[in-house]
């Protein structure tokens, strides 16, 4: 079976393509140093001849409220449109668990785009849910730092590793589609702020995490379960202490 996976050189699609080709299948990473340009369409329609499933887990360079809408509106309708003229059989798209309860936020919004867009196509397609990734804790300290200080809330948060994404990624790639979403989450359960408060004592980053309910999380409040998968979600093994102790 011919995948392509549209940011097949990122954190998850570079998994993901080595996962597929270790089960036989031809995978090929769609990307702009590959020479596929989903902004313009540059390379798409060579990429995808012959292909069975299209995988998109690519990622706007910028999380600017008007950059991302326009990437994930722009390059989903590319994806789309040379999908169909190559007959591919199943769409697959990666998302966030929480998409829809997030829209104060512009770059959920943007996601929202996406995966209305997908829906509406009358493609074969299935939409993958996850959590987010245990990498990714020191991008959200970021993105709620002051100074030395990180606010957080204590919402609920089930994140995983990024190789049980791609996993669960190629599961449903090589599967029938689904026609609606597939959530994947992590094993545990974690307050937001204790999460990154752990998270970044285990790289020995010494900035202090303050819970704060009222601080946002990529410009959204959050409720108690906004960030929670669903009770048929699929839950992955790793553990995020194991993650960390491979991380030294």
């Amino acid at each position: 079976m011919k995948v392509v996976v549209i940011g097949g050189t990122g954190l998850i699609g570079s998994q993901l393509v080595a996962r597929l080709e270790e089960h036989g299948h031809e995978a090929v990473a769609a990307a702009p140093r590959t020479g596929v340009d989903t902004l313009t369409g540059e390379g798409l329609a060579e990429a995808l001849a012959g292909a069975s499933v299209v995988v998109d887990v690519s990622n706007s360079p910028s999380f600017a409220d008007d950059a991302v809408m326009d990437f994930f509106r722009t390059s989903t309708t590319h994806i789309l449109k040379a999908a169909a003229d190559a007959g591919v059989a199943h769409l697959v798209a990666l998302s966030v668990v929480g998409t829809d309860r997030l829209q104060e936020s512009g770059y959920f919004r943007a996601k929202q785009a996406q995966e209305e867009l997908i829906r509406a196509s009358g493609l074969p397609y299935s939409i993958v849910h996850a959590t987010q990734f245990f990498e990714f804790v020191r991008g959200i300290a970021a993105s709620a730092a002051d100074g030395d200080v990180v606010r957080l809330p204590s919402a609920k948060i089930q994140p995983l590793f990024s190789g049980d994404v791609a996993a669960a990624v190629g599961r449903t790639a090589v599967g029938a589609p689904v026609g609606g979403i597939v959530e994947v989450a992590g094993p545990e359960t974690f307050a937001l702020d204790e999460l990154v408060r752990v998270g970044l004592a285990a790289q020995d980053d010494p900035r202090t995490v303050v819970g704060d309910p009222q601080a946002p999380y990529f410009g959204a409040r959050l409720q108690e379960a906004t960030l929670l998968p669903g009770p048929d979600a699929h839950l992955a093994t790793t553990r995020f202490a194991d993650w960390l102790a491979r991380q030294n």
